[in-house]
């Protein structure tokens, strides 16, 4: 039997606010400071069953008819005067007042969901009874997504795995305003939870020479599109306080430890100090993973870039489908993009000919115009080392999807640099990327991994609803997020504003997380069924605090998480 707390007040039950099976009201001592929203409370029925219910409103009334009654019983607006230690702050005329509470019903221990009797206690809950009301106590495949704090106690909150990266549901999809959301750290977080669960279980499997019941095998893909934190991921955080060690070691039952087999592609570049890499990471920590054989640079030559050239116009508006029709000429070794075009210099040397004229003979189905359209978005491109045909030493390698496969094991992270390259390049890369990703899971082996989970962050560049529907980039998201479950591909995205998300991204996302937004987003439909004091919630969220949706669940929840285990740059 949960044992209940402290008693606070009693079911209010009116004609105009009754109790029913969704809501009830409570009254509460008007001094009482204990309760806040998303805070659970609990109470006791004749059948002895528990409701339990979490707090959305609080309110405090007085026996005032209007303000202008309480302007008059103070005396006529008198104030107290803070020289004269005899003066009066409470005004001429007491006041009766109190505080209630509006509650929302999560739970009935007996599945018998009638409404709460008038003059019932209402109760604080034990942590026991927290856990049973938010079904904390039932998970299963158990995953630590953060901790909450209710009236003096710690939490800790899990939810199923299964329904974050299959086979019951995936996806999760997180927003919040740049910096004070911390979107990336709590990604970051939940991430390595998932990657210490994971390599638990295979221990655990080798040591118990288990072949029947191996845990499934999940590899990650995480983009680094700006700021260089994502580039340390295997270098211990050094300014974790024993404060923020001790909330990972016994209220989250953590390692307050880095990743694990991490591994860093970085994009070549014209940069010494950097060992010829365009990257934000500092040349010590460049210069330490190269020696560790941890990382390497990735180019692009010509020929291992031909049927991938899609990627480079996913943004560009092309409404009568001629930048597609260029792209299929050339991949169709169309003239003058014959088998003999191999190189860079080659290509560049072909659409020269044919926007200059001096093509000669070479008659192709499209206009010239759109031709020299075509080399003026090329253009930007050619001065890019990362389109060359050879990179710095032979550990190079211009086939970066084909090195991210071989070899992957069990729990390896694969951290991919594209923050310092132009935004048509970045979606290039991520666009490639993708595309081979959805193929080889498509056609799995044994050396294929269960699941492969792509963090990608600034996901309005990819899926928002400005971008062009016939986007190649768009359509692999929208796959994925349609059937990525199915062939074990599970999108972990982060983006500033939900509402900006295309529907079916965001609709087909099993889990939510939301930090703290602005008053004018929160307006917007994906809002709607948040309540008023949630909504205003939203935008007082400090960093570190969440929001959060799984269907394991039974309510929404406010947690927090601590401080990254991994080293910050910033």
């Amino acid at each position: 039997m949960i044992q209940k707390g402290k008693t606070i007040g009693k079911v209010s039950a009116t004609e105009k606010n009754p109790s029913t099976i969704d809501y009830f009201y409570f009254w509460m001592d008007s001094n009482s400071d204990e309760l806040s929203p998303f805070d659970v409370v609990m109470v006791e029925n004749p059948n002895k069953s528990i409701t339990y219910a979490i707090v959305e409103e609080i309110n405090h009334v007085t026996d005032s008819s209007s303000h202008f009654t309480s302007y008059i019983s103070s005396e006529f607006g008198a104030l107290a005067d803070s020289s004269n230690p005899n003066s009066d702050e409470t005004g001429n005329t007491n006041r009766l007042s109190f505080s209630y509470v509006k509650a929302k019903v999560v739970h009935n221990t007996d599945n018998k969901y009638t409404p709460v009797l008038h003059d019932r206690p209402v109760c604080l809950c034990t942590p026991d009874g927290i856990r049973e009301a938010l079904g904390l106590t039932e998970v299963k495949n158990p995953l630590t997504c953060g901790y909450m704090k209710m009236y003096g106690n710690k939490v800790k909150v899990e939810i199923n795995d299964h329904f974050l990266i299959g086979p019951d549901g995936a996806h999760l999809n997180v927003s919040g305003i740049s910096g004070l959301a911390c979107k990336t750290s709590y990604t970051m977080f939940l991430l390595n939870a998932l990657q210490q669960k994971y390599i638990k279980l295979w221990k655990e499997s080798q040591e118990h020479d288990d072949e029947d019941n191996k845990p499934q095998k999940i590899a990650y893909l995480i983009f680094n599109v700006k700021g260089r934190d994502l580039l340390t991921l295997d270098v211990p955080n050094e300014k974790l306080s024993n404060d923020q060690k001790n909330i990972y070691l016994n209220d989250l039952g953590l390692k307050p430890e880095p990743f694990k087999q991490v591994y860093y592609y970085y994009p070549y570049g014209d940069n010494a100090n950097r060992k010829f890499t365009q990257s934000n990471g500092t040349p010590e920590d460049i210069e330490r993973q190269f020696i560790d054989k941890s990382a390497c640079r990735y180019f692009y030559d010509f020929e291992s870039c031909r049927d991938k050239l899609q990627y480079l116009f996913s943004n560009e508006p092309d409404p009568s489908g001629t930048l597609e029709s260029i792209i299929s000429h050339i991949l169709d070794y169309g003239q003058p993009f014959d088998k003999s075009v191999k190189t860079w210099s080659d290509f560049y040397f072909a659409l020269q000919k044919l926007t200059t004229g001096s093509s000669g003979e070479i008659q192709t189905p499209i206009a010239l115009a759109s031709w020299k359209k075509f080399a003026r978005i090329v253009q930007k491109f050619k001065t890019e080392l990362l389109f060359g045909d050879k990179g710095y030493d032979k550990d190079d390698t211009n086939d970066l999807t084909s090195h991210i496969f071989d070899n992957l094991k069990p729990n390896d992270v694969k951290v991919i640099d594209i923050a310092q390259l132009d935004p048509s390049i970045q979606g290039f890369v991520f666009g490639d990327v993708i595309q081979q990703v959805v193929e080889r899971m498509s056609a799995k082996d044994e050396n294929t991994p269960d699941q492969i989970v792509i963090f990608v962050d600034e996901l309005n560049k990819y899926a928002s609803n400005d971008v062009p529907k016939t986007s190649p980039i768009l359509r692999h998201l929208l796959d994925i997020t349609e059937r990525g479950r199915a062939l074990g591909i599970i999108l972990f995205s982060v983006e500033q504003f939900r509402s900006a998300i295309h529907d079916r991204v965001k609709g087909n996302c099993a889990n939510s997380a939301y930090g703290r937004t602005n008053f004018v987003e929160v307006t917007k439909p994906d809002y709607h069924f948040f309540g008023n004091i949630y909504k205003n919630m939203m935008t007082r969220l400090a960093p570190g605090e969440y929001i959060i949706s799984n269907p394991a669940l039974r309510s929404l929840v406010s947690i927090e998480f601590p401080y990254p285990t991994f080293k910050s740059n910033n």
